[in-house]
Formats: C-alpha cells, structure tokens, sequence
C-alpha cells in the first residue's frame, strides 16, 4: 500500500508510524483532519494479519471519526490510532502503554487519546502518565469508559429508525446484535427493558451466556448472526461485516449498531442495502455517543448538555433519512452532511483570515 497515495486520496492531513524498542510497541497515529477542532480518537490494540491491513483499519477509522465529530455538531477534528499486537490477546503492559502516551504526547494536543477495542481505564490510565491529550481515564474530568454512552447513542438511532418506518415501541420487535462486548452488553440492557427480544452472537462464549441468562436472549453462531431473521440488525463488533458476499442473505428490516465502518465498501453497499429496502443507519452518526461524551468533557461541557448532546442522535439520525431523496443512500446523505459542515467552518476560518 502506498501511503502518500492512501493519505491523499482520503484526505488525511498527518499518519505517523512509530516504533518504541524497549516496550516493543508498534503503533500508527492517523490524523484525518483539524478542520473543526483538534482530532479526538480512540486507541486501539489489535492483531493484524498485515501492516497493510492496521494502516487501511486506521485510516478508514480516522475520516470516520472526522465525520462523527462534525455531524454531533463538536468542534473536534477526526484521528485514530491502532497498537499493532504481535498475538491475539496479548497481555497490555504498563511500558507500552506509556510509550503509546509519549507517542500521543508528540503530537502537542492535534490528537488526543481516548478507549477503543483492546484499551480500558488502567491502559488509558498508564498512557495518562506521560500525555494530557488523552480522554477515558478514571482520573477526574477523564469521563472513564465511554461504552454506556455509546450504546445509548446506538438506541437513540434505533429509535429515529423506529420512527422513520411509523413505529415507535420495541415491544413484540427482535433486536439482533453481533458482539456483545461493553458496548453491545449495554445495548442489549436497554433493548431488554423496552421490550425487545434479543439474537445475539459474540466471539465470546461467557458473553453470549451472560445475555442469554440475563435477558432471555437466543444464541446463534457468528457465522450466522447477520442473516438473522429480525426487525434490527445491531452490528457490534469490528467492522467490514456486510458487503456483497452477504447483503442478500439479510433478513434485517433495518440495520443501526455500533461498531465502527461496518460496510466493507461504503459507498457500494449502503446503495446495494437501499436497493434491497433495508434501512441502514450509518454508524458514525448512530455510534457517536461515546465521543460525544469525551469529547464533551474535553470542551468543558455540562452534564445536562452532554446528555443532550446524545439525546440530538435520534434527530441527526432522523434527518438522514430525510436528506436521502437526494442522495444515493443514507450513508452518502451522511457524508454529504458532515462535509458541508467542514467546508463551511474552512470558508468561514478562510473569510476571517482575509
């Protein structure tokens, strides 16, 4: 893969690669864009199949961030970071997750830290020992784990999906969601108290077990988790989940989940779900909660107006599927919105400076 030319072609301003020898850390550090603000985005430690494979996962997670920030309406920019494992599951340590704070730390505030997959509080807490620029500590004003306040995002979107089809309960509805992690967990809480009944499938037996014990939910494989027969299909879990080898095995009315670029091919499947009748909820509107809350606090916002902040997902949502008449999907009518937004902040930065 080339760089130079992925950077360009996506629109990334700064990707550094870094190299820590005496913890052993080998991380990427995408920045997207600083349009509207300095770039929050979450760390995540992963075992890729490939270099290649870490740096398409973090600049496609990065301009996901870029257009998060700027449809919940924050002043932030877009940026993420991948800590690439050397095996599966291999055991945090204290060392690289201060080399990762340094790391962090060069970028002088154009990039702030925050959770992800494979970081909780103590790493993010270690990389807090050498860096402010990061979010989702247990130190005071870090706002800890941002997953509950994802997942309440998510429900908000399924909410405006419910509304936008002329229903409005989850009662007598079923609800399948593919990985139940934190966040899915929290979603699957929520959905059960309203009602819902639940599908469920993680790669995790204890957490498949824990929803069917808790929640009355029915397991099915993850082999089989996306073709199954639902109302909303909740995409929990990694991304590059639907895509052509799939979409017509979907039995989903709607499609609204947390995970991150859950399309493999953005543009071609959101089209190909439209064309098939299923309502997709693009997921960098419907999963901003959890940013919303760091970010939030990061800005200096209050409680009352965070909350409300993530409450706005259900009408931003809304007003997707209003805009997608002229559009040719509901993920490119989320695009379009989150770059007017950029490119009306530059032409007004533009108007300032002359």
């Amino acid at each position: 893969m080339n760089l130079i030319e992925e950077m360009t072609t996506r629109g990334h301003e700064r990707v550094c690669v870094h190299h820590d020898p005496d913890s052993g850390l080998r991380a990427i550090i995408a920045v997207h864009s600083t349009a509207l603000g300095n770039a929050l985005g979450g760390t995540r430690r992963w075992h890729y199949d490939s270099y290649d494979a870490a740096l398409l996962d973090v600049l496609r997670l990065s301009r996901g961030m870029t257009y998060k920030a700027a449809c919940a309406g924050l002043d932030m920019g877009g940026a993420k970071s991948v800590i690439l494992l050397d095996s599966p599951r291999q055991t945090p340590t204290e060392a690289q997750a201060r080399a990762m704070g340094r790391f962090v730390d060069s970028f002088n505030g154009d990039y702030i830290a925050a959770e992800d997959v494979g970081v909780n509080e103590q790493f993010v807490d270690w990389m807090a020992m050498e860096t402010d620029h990061v979010m989702g500590g247990t130190g005071e004003g870090q706002g800890g784990d941002p997953s509950p306040h994802t997942a309440l995002g998510v429900f908000r979107g399924m909410q405006a999906c419910l509304r936008h089809v002329g229903e409005s309960q989850f009662a007598g509805l079923t609800v399948a969601i593919q990985g139940v992690g934190s966040v899915g967990a929290h979603l699957a809480r929520m959905l059960h108290e309203h009602g819902a009944e639940l599908v469920v499938a993680d790669i995790h037996q204890n957490s498949v077990d824990e929803m069917v014990g808790k929640y009355g939910a029915r397991a099915v494989g993850t082999d089989e988790i996306i073709g199954a027969e639902c109302d909303i299909l909740a995409p929990c879990a990694l991304g590059a989940v639907i895509g052509p080898d799939n979409i017509d095995s979907i039995r989903a009315r709607m499609i609204c989940g947390a995970a991150n670029n859950q399309l493999v091919d953005h543009d071609r499947d959101a089209a190909a779900l439209r064309k098939r009748g299923v309502l997709y909820g693009p997921d960098f509107i419907v999963n901003a909660g959890g940013l919303i809350h760091l970010a939030g606090l990061y800005l200096g916002l209050t409680p009352p107006q965070l909350e409300a902040k993530i409450d706005d997902i259900e009408s931003t949502t809304l007003r997707i599927f209003e805009l997608t008449d002229q559009h040719e999907s509901t993920a490119h009518a989320a695009v379009a919105l989150a770059e007017e937004r950029i490119a009306t902040e530059r032409s007004r930065e533009e108007t300032h400076a002359g």
